[in-house]
């Protein structure tokens, strides 16, 4: 009976959240990934290296919703690392609870932080 269990006949259970997640990392890894790249590509053939370039760059709506969709992804790859790194080191569940929460609300106003400053005038 046991020897059912290996190989490709295994029988899997669960939700299958790690692959999920392994996948949403790599997703949001992309992301950023290309962000960088159009950030370079951005810098590197600018002829204005100044305050007023980087700002007139910034000034586009298409740039600033980039930017913000990549902190989203940021804050998004962030809170699967962390998340997983409590549920595999902290094992007492309400100190796991506590700071699950606390990171959440600390990613929630970093992407409201974010937002303000891509859009104040």
């Amino acid at each position: 009976m046991a020897d059912n269990n290996i190989g490709p006949k295994r029988l899997v259970v669960g939700a299958h959240y790690g692959l999920r997640d392994w996948l949403a990392q790599r997703a949001t890894a992309v992301v950023m990934a290309v962000y960088t790249v159009i950030l370079l590509v951005c810098f590197f053939t600018s002829t204005n290296f100044s305050y007023q370039g980087w700002a007139a760059l910034f000034s586009h709506q298409w740039f600033k919703v980039a930017t913000f969709a990549v902190f989203m992804a940021l804050f998004f790859h962030a809170w699967i690392g962390v998340r997983d790194a409590l549920m595999d080191y902290v094992k007492p569940v309400g100190i796991r609870l506590v700071l699950q929460v606390a990171t959440i609300l600390w990613l929630i106003g970093c992407a409201g932080y974010a937002a303000q400053i891509l859009w104040r005038n």
